[in-house]
């Protein structure tokens, strides 16, 4: 059960121009050599210039990942510094404008680009990836809907895009709505089957729709090139420990569920629709908002759901060693995400120095600062903001 659930993390980051605090257009060759050259076999591009992902190698601790990730966000910060730009971990970039945006030379992305037409220009976003190794084929298929309605639970955790295009959105998890013009992203269809899901995959291949399993970009989805059930719903995480406490709670949800095989084996359509009512209701209020509770019938706060599920998770994080990670999950529930701070510091900057514009170049530097330094969590700038409020 151990190595079943060994895990690798994949962060995808923003580079802002660190003058201007905007997005960079054209990354200078120079850095994606030196950042190469650093990490040969963490950092690949993406398919916008502007943004750059970075991937841990196959973990079998929390302690692992939290090195190996600390390593890569200090060691990129450090290089883009060097190269006056500034390294951003958020779903979305406060104050970019996509039409601004350029695609990474490359085949497949040429080809993306080509079939998406603006709406790749649009997908000026960035995640959190989280692989569990799960070696039998037909049970990361079914693990895939059996564990559809923890998702929105996820993205709740995770939210760190509440701005658009310089403005506010209302919501606390923009990047969701915005990935969504993309074809097979969201929930996946409820394959309950295997052969289900082979025949989608198989037929899809065929026609010519896709090339490969690779192109479908769902919320979750079983990875084309390792042994494992991707977790694609969350935004990429300012603060390090949210990242791997978000990770951490995936983590002993795979295994809890393969050691209770029957536990939501019987979702339906109605369970299907419930969750993505939930994964709205996560996108709009992201800790703040409550999601409907099939079981009761009722709404139920994110922090109580939260506090239910660890302690039932409780046996699978003593296995794991992530009881300090599921912790970090229930202050996440009670203080607030990324997105919650980055509206306070965009109100704190607004008001204090008048202008919008202002607010906006607070939050990049933030999250600037965050992504750089977060080696054991929670900044002593928040921790004040926390003490104020």
């Amino acid at each position: 059960m151990r190595e079943a659930c060994r895990f690798g993390i994949e962060e995808e980051y923003f580079l802002s121009d660190a003058g201007s605090r905007g997005i960079v257009r054209k990354v200078s060759p120079k850095f994606i050599k030196a950042a190469q050259q650093v990490f040969p076999d963490e950092v690949q591009r993406e398919m916008l210039q502007s943004q750059i992902e970075v991937a841990t190698p196959v973990c079998e601790s929390m302690d692992q990942a939290r090195r190996s990730l600390m390593t890569l966000r200090t060691g990129l910060a450090g290089l883009a510094l060097e190269h006056d730009m500034l390294l951003l971990a958020c779903g979305t970039h406060p104050s970019a404008a996509w039409s601004r945006q350029r695609a990474t030379d490359a085949a497949r992305y040429d080809a993306l680009m080509r079939d998406l037409q603006m709406l790749g220009s649009r997908n000026q976003l960035c995640g959190l990836h989280v692989h569990v190794e799960v070696k039998d084929e037909d049970e990361r298929i079914r693990l895939m809907a059996r564990i559809m309605p923890y998702l929105p639970l996820l993205l709740a955790l995770s939210t760190s895009s509440p701005f658009w295009q310089g403005r506010r959105t209302g919501l606390m998890g923009y990047r969701l709505a915005a990935y969504g013009e993309l074809p097979r992203t969201g929930l996946p269809d409820l394959f309950s089957e295997p052969g289900d899901y082979r025949a989608y995959l198989e037929t899809m291949v065929a026609a010519g729709a896709i090339k490969d399993a690779s192109y479908i970009w769902w919320a979750i989805r079983p990875s084309e090139k390792h042994p494992t059930l991707e977790l694609r719903i969350a935004d990429s995480c300012t603060r390090l420990d949210d990242t791997l406490a978000i990770a951490a709670l995936y983590r002993c949800l795979v295994r809890h569920l393969l050691r209770r095989p029957k536990l939501n084996a019987d979702l339906t359509a109605a369970s299907r629709a419930i969750a993505a009512e939930n994964l709205w209701r996560a996108q709009r209020y992201g800790i703040h908002g409550g999601l409907v509770h099939a079981q009761t019938r009722s709404m139920r706060s994110v922090s109580s759901l939260l506090d239910d599920l660890v302690a039932e998770l409780a046996e699978d994080a003593a296995a794991l060693g992530c009881q300090a990670e599921l912790a970090t999950c229930r202050r996440i529930a009670s203080l607030g995400t990324s997105a919650d701070v980055q509206l306070a510091v965009y109100e704190e900057a607004r008001n204090r120095e008048g202008g919008q514009a202002a607010g906006l170049t607070a939050v990049v530097d933030w999250i600037a600062s965050e992504t750089r330094l977060d080696a054991t969590g929670w900044s002593t700038r928040e921790a004040r903001r926390r003490d104020v409020a």
